[in-house]
């Protein structure tokens, strides 16, 4: 089931009366709601793979007992492991198989070894990066002491597959979302409404921004061999409002729709394009899954702590395993190097964490080393995106080629609606950049705020496309 999809419309009224109208007596019953609705949210796409999130929910529910009741550390060891290595073994098959194979062959290929390889017609289940990412959060933190185990298996159960985040995330914390699953939650209008904006923020820059970025971006890149210089340029701009539009529509979404039910998600985006460099950028976009790495992987290595050796390797393996987290293709691992390769200057000189205000804070407009600051991070995220964007190495190393021929003339007309609602969005978030969304405008008249409201509710009735499209972090 698709947030931007009617059924999702229907759907999430009827789960939003029963929640607070029929099982608002008790919470536990309203966590029974939430999980029978987290399951058919999911079985919509394919029930078959239901199988699969139930025996991870299993797997790591029964590991964090065995964890926490064991005998000994050593023992405690044995049940993580298991849970690691299995967890890792289905995202691994599901994600990888034909990638490592394919990888194999073409090895023993340049030693002029010729192999038939089995290559598999696999259909990744959605949404298995995510809730893999929750149930090993989640057991490493019951190992480490940090949370006990929980006993509840419906309470653990809505951690892991609760439905506003159960495809594309935010990657929760056990320590963050489980309390919130196992106290009372009493209906705040000012959390909903404000989760209303939030949703209709995310619908504005889903189905408007991304979704016609989308069609323009797919013609570019699919005859970049005949298009002029400044023409792909183009193309490399609009995937990267089309992906921010589209991922970060999708958690504005995740997040609206979670207040509705009294529960608080983590916030996934924070403006990531006002960034003054690449370490500020990454503090922004997708906030839980950078996180994560640096908590489950950075800091267990070593962190920033070590010799300039360390400090490299530890900088290379959280950039690269995060580009690899996106899918099976080298295209992704060279992605996750350039932005590795941006960072460490900002590493090894010790100006990572110069930059933790926002841009321009308390004033208008930035001075002009701000300026190009921005501009500078913006290109350079740019260029690592024609890596993500493209099918195969090749094809993005033509696609740079190309660009670099010094054609400047249009191959097609300037999309000019397009940057128009582009910079719509660029001047509300510009405006907002401080707060907790675009459309978070307390501080506005309320009759200003309510002639917004409907202003961006007639560009998504005029501009959006209503053809279903699912979103980007989908594959993922």
């Amino acid at each position: 089931m698709l947030f931007n999809s009617f059924s999702f419309l229907i759907f999430l009224p009827i789960v939003f009366i029963l929640y607070w109208f029929v099982f608002h007596k008790k919470f536990q019953y309203q966590n029974i709601l939430l999980l029978f609705a987290s399951f058919y949210f999911y079985a919509c796409w394919d029930w078959r793979f239901m199988f699969l999130l139930l025996f991870s929910i299993l797997l790591d529910y029964i590991s964090g007992i065995k964890i926490q009741n064991s005998s000994g550390k050593h023992e405690a060891k044995i049940w993580l492991t298991l849970s690691i290595a299995i967890n890792l073994g289905f995202l691994g098959f599901f994600k990888y198989y034909n990638f490592f194979i394919e990888s194999f062959a073409e090895l023993l290929n340049g030693f002029g070894l010729k192999v038939n390889v089995c290559l598999l017609n696999i259909v990744l289940p959605v949404g298995i990066s995510f809730y893999t990412f929750h149930g090993l959060s989640y057991v490493i933190d019951v190992y480490k002491k940090r949370i006990s185990s929980e006993k509840n298996f419906v309470d653990y159960a809505v951690f892991v597959s609760y439905f506003p985040l159960l495809v594309a995330g935010p990657i929760e914390r056990a320590t963050h979302l489980l309390p919130q699953i196992q106290r009372k939650r009493t209906f705040n209008y000012e959390q909903a409404v404000d989760g209303l904006r939030q949703i209709l923020w995310g619908f504005f820059k889903k189905m408007v921004i991304a979704d016609n970025c989308a069609p323009l971006v797919n013609e570019i890149f699919n005859n970049y061999h005949s298009e002029s210089s400044i023409t792909l340029v183009l193309g490399v701009i609009l995937f990267a409002f089309q992906i921010y539009g589209d991922f970060s529509g999708y958690s504005d979404i995740a997040l609206g729709v979670s207040r509705l039910f009294g529960i608080e998600l983590l916030k996934n985006f924070a403006f990531p394009y006002f960034s003054r460099d690449i370490a500020e950028f990454w503090r922004r976009w997708h906030i839980s899954l950078s996180s994560w790495f640096r908590d489950y992987l950075y800091i267990p290595l070593g962190g920033s702590k070590g010799g300039l050796w360390m400090k490299v390797r530890n900088t290379f393996a959280i950039f690269l395993v995060s580009g690899f987290w996106h899918g099976a293709n080298w295209t992704f691992i060279i992605w996750g190097g350039l932005n590795a390769i941006y960072f460490l200057p900002l590493l090894l000189a010790n100006t990572n964490r110069q930059n933790l205000e926002v841009v321009a804070k308390g004033r208008l407009l930035p001075n002009l080393k701000e300026f190009f600051q921005v501009i500078i991070t913006f290109a350079i995220t740019c260029f690592a995106w024609i890596f993500f964007r493209a099918d195969s190495v090749s094809e993005a190393l033509m696609y740079i080629k190309n660009m670099c021929t010094g054609k400047l003339l249009l191959s097609n007309p300037f999309p000019t609606k397009v940057f128009a609602l582009i910079g719509i969005m660029l001047l509300i978030e510009w405006i907002n950049r401080s707060q907790f969304h675009g459309l978070e405008i307390k501080r506005f008249n309320p009759w200003l705020r309510r002639l917004l409201y409907v202003c961006f509710i007639y560009i998504i009735i005029r501009y959006a496309n209503f053809g279903n499209n699912e979103f980007i972090y989908f594959q993922f």
